[in-house]
């Protein structure tokens, strides 16, 4: 009787194969404007890999018990992304985030023109979750709002950027948050936490930037047309328009305070918001159905305020669950059959220090991202990568996923051949190499998060304690990771403490 042939690594130019393909794919896709979304591509990719596997021995049944088995590891996620769908359409019905835009238009003035974009932009991305719709409603605004007082559009778009991005970064609604999260499996308010780190010193140097900026730049006439034919159409469009449509971000805030499970905290607000619909803006039961499932539709007869409110249900999340589902499938497939450990097996074998490990995830997920032209694989390949790893050097699973995002999320937008830096160069109207120096934030994240962990700030270890800004170890709570994960970083953290590789707390 023949013998099975033993499955065997792949070499790293067999193992290179799927990159190649999904690589030249997405290069393609950009160079002869296809207008192709990434989910065929990467299936194509997970294809090349089963196809590498098998000829490196590996069978089908194993490759595709791997690619569920990640899949289903994710499976919360994915339930969380459906329900954020629903909590933006309760929130859009009952007025809640219009309310937001509505109230914060009114905060612009010219002599504080920049910094309050910043800020607003911030505020309303947290509310959204989504950079992409805030550049298409108050960028597109702001931008002409900001060119009749003659203000560089480069520098309006930065602020704006600097200001969208932060918000989507922490936003609980946030797809990107919620992917980084569910790729490193780890919980996602023990991931928004995490980056509150590194992120928020990035914002507050950006709004100093932006305000001296105003401060010593020219400040040119206000035209207020833009602004309140928004403010306006957001009014007129909602019977009821108060502060009062705000207090459902509250519920977030305590969500997140109580550390509640993210499934019934989404779920939990939306339907908070789904009372306020009725309360306020007469919704019936049927309306309510309807706002967590396709979102809300309104026409209000201005292009903007329509971009900004036809949005959210659970229809919404679809396009963004069938790529994460694509890609974590296939990171499974291509960590089964060796690949990773072909191409890098040696070189993470070299790192052995927290620094060395955020430095080399932060610069995975840049050239990910700059490769293969889409920011939710550059949160995806380098967590398929590296999890295993910072168990190794027992650190926390969301040190790994803020470092995904403090080198992809906020860096996508500077990559012009990228998706995301093409989508919003062209809301905006500023070349992508333009609005570079000016997205303050997007630079600084990651320069703060590689300086900090240089000299052991900023560390999380798996038994929850943690080393603050100047490096000081303090006590915390652990962040959620798989069982077998955690108990397996618990153990080498305490080997690492005993022989004084890493201290302990006094």
């Amino acid at each position: 009787m023949t013998e099975a042939k033993k499955p065997r690594l792949p070499n790293k130019f067999e193992a290179c194969i799927p990159i190649i393909v999904l690589l030249g794919l997405m290069i393609c896709n950009y160079l002869l404007d296809w207008g192709q979304d990434p989910h065929i591509p990467v299936l194509l990719a997970a294809c090349a890999a089963c196809f590498v596997g098998k000829f490196c021995g590996q069978n089908f049944k194993s490759m595709l018990a791997a690619g569920i088995d990640s899949i289903s590891q994710s499976m919360e996620a994915f339930l969380i992304l459906l329900f954020v769908g629903c909590l933006v359409g309760s929130f859009e019905w009952c007025g809640t985030i219009p309310a937001l835009v509505f109230y914060g238009l009114k905060l612009l003035t010219p002599v504080i023109f920049l910094p309050a974009v910043c800020l607003l932009c911030a505020i309303v991305g947290l509310s959204l979750g989504s950079a992409y719709t805030v550049s298409a409603t108050l960028g597109i605004a702001f931008m002409t709002i900001g060119q009749t007082m003659g203000i560089n559009p480069a520098l309006i778009a930065g602020a704006i950027l600097s200001g969208a991005c932060t918000g989507d970064k922490f936003s609980p609604l946030s797809d990107s948050t919620n992917l980084a999260a569910a790729s490193a499996q780890t919980g996602l308010f023990d991931h928004v936490r995490a980056m509150t780190m590194t992120t928020f010193p990035a914002f507050i140097l950006a709004l100093i930037g932006f305000t001296a900026v105003a401060i010593f730049g020219e400040a040119g006439e206000y035209d207020p047309t833009m602004v309140n034919g928004l403010a306006d159409a957001i009014e007129g469009n909602f019977k009821y328009m108060s502060p009062v449509l705000l207090l459902p971000i509250l519920v977030i805030i305590l969500v997140a305070v109580m550390k509640m499970p993210a499934v019934p905290g989404v779920l939990l607000v939306s339907a908070v918001g789904c009372v306020f619909a009725v309360l306020f803006q007469g919704a019936s039961f049927n309306d309510c159905i309807t706002m967590v499932h396709y979102g809300y539709t309104a026409e209000t007869g201005n292009e903007l305020a329509d971009t900004l409110l036809n949005r959210g249900g659970m229809d919404s999340m679809l396009w963004t669950i069938n790529v994460a589902l694509i890609a974590i499938g296939f990171g499974g497939i291509y960590s089964q059959i060796g690949a990773v450990e072909s191409l890098l097996g040696r070189f993470i074998r070299r790192v052995h220090t927290p620094f060395q490990m955020v430095l080399t995830t932060i610069l995975t997920a840049m050239f990910c991202i700059a490769t293969m032209c889409d920011q939710y694989l550059g949160l995806i390949v380098p967590a398929a990568m590296y999890k295993e790893k910072y168990d190794d050097l027992g650190l926390s699973r969301n040190l790994l996923s803020r470092s995904m995002e403090d080198g992809g999320t906020l860096w996508s937008p500077m990559i012009p051949w990228s998706s995301c830096g093409a989508y919003h160069s062209s809301m905006l109207g500023v070349s992508t190499l333009s609005y570079i120096p000016f997205c303050f934030t997007n630079i600084l994240n990651p320069i703060i998060s590689i300086v900090t962990t240089a000299w052991g700030g900023n560390i999380l270890y798996a038994d929850g304690t943690f080393t603050n800004f100047f490096g000081k170890l303090k006590k915390g709570s652990p962040a959620a990771a798989p069982e077998e994960a955690h108990e397996t970083a618990m153990e080498n953290l305490a080997e690492l403490r005993k022989n004084g590789t890493y201290k302990s707390l006094e």
